[in-house]
């Protein structure tokens, strides 16, 4: 005869938290029925699973907890390992109901970071840049978006914090993709046309101490010198993509 599993074993780690382990031969109903009964007496069931293992993440998950991030560093068995934190509470919405399951899929579904420029231009068909204060780099005015926030909104709060310009953006004009790099994860870069401005438009800026150094408006050439080339490169294919000559879409400004 065979020998069944080891049952689940619930461990107090905090006034109202337990937490759950199983063995790898465990089911999905098994591990659910038991994160249910622990939540009639606690108000948080957690989780940690090895991030090479792929088939607890599933039996996690499909139990109906939602996946929190990644605990770095902690200690188990006196060693300093990762762990990939899930976790489901008492007043979660009901995994099977439609919101309960768009949750669960939110949770562990990937989420791109977006970032949102814009393209302002004077009459000389230069180019408005901004030298930071974090990096030597010219950069386009602008900055990341907010967890909920609409990209083209983003881009003019950005353009007023920083600048104290408002500029209504105008229409999507590159979308550029920016590969993992120097210990950023991927995103997007998403520039909206900021129209064709006076030079004077800088005299009414205020530039927002610990972010900006100078801005000013800059022909091909200073672009080419003042930002990094793949900036430069997303510049020149917004530019292009203004003037119907270059595609909607690049990836790190090809």
């Amino acid at each position: 005869m065979s020998t069944p599993p080891t049952p689940p074993v619930l461990t107090p780690v905090g006034e109202g938290t337990v937490r759950i382990s199983w063995t790898r031969e465990e089911s999905v109903d098994v591990v659910r029925r038991e994160i249910a009964a622990a939540l009639l007496e606690h108000a948080r069931v957690e989780v940690w699973v090895d991030p090479d293992d792929e088939a607890g993440q599933r039996v996690a998950t499909w139990s109906g907890m939602r996946r929190e991030g990644v605990a770095r560093g902690v200690t188990v068995d006196g060693d300093a390992v990762d762990r990939i934190v899930y976790a489901r509470l008492a007043t979660d919405v009901p995994a099977e109901t439609p919101e309960g399951f768009r949750s669960l899929l939110n949770s562990f579904l990937p989420r791109k970071r977006a970032i949102s420029q814009m393209l302002v231009r004077d009459e000389a068909d230069r180019v408005l840049l901004c030298r930071l204060t974090y990096k030597q780099d010219w950069d386009l005015p602008g900055g990341v978006v907010e967890v909920g926030e609409s990209p083209q909104l983003a881009v003019a709060r950005e353009v007023e914090e920083e600048l104290g310009l408002t500029i209504d953006p105008g229409p999507l004009v590159l979308t550029d993709w920016l590969p993992p790099w120097g210990g950023w994860d991927d995103a997007l870069c998403l520039v909206f046309d900021g129209g064709v401005r006076s030079p004077s438009l800088l005299d009414d800026a205020v530039l927002q101490a610990r972010e900006i150094r100078e801005v000013a408006f800059c022909d091909a050439a200073e672009v080419r010198e003042r930002c990094a080339d793949f900036t430069a490169r997303r510049v020149e294919a917004a530019l292009a993509a203004l003037g119907g000559t270059g595609a909607g879409y690049t990836e790190s400004g090809r």
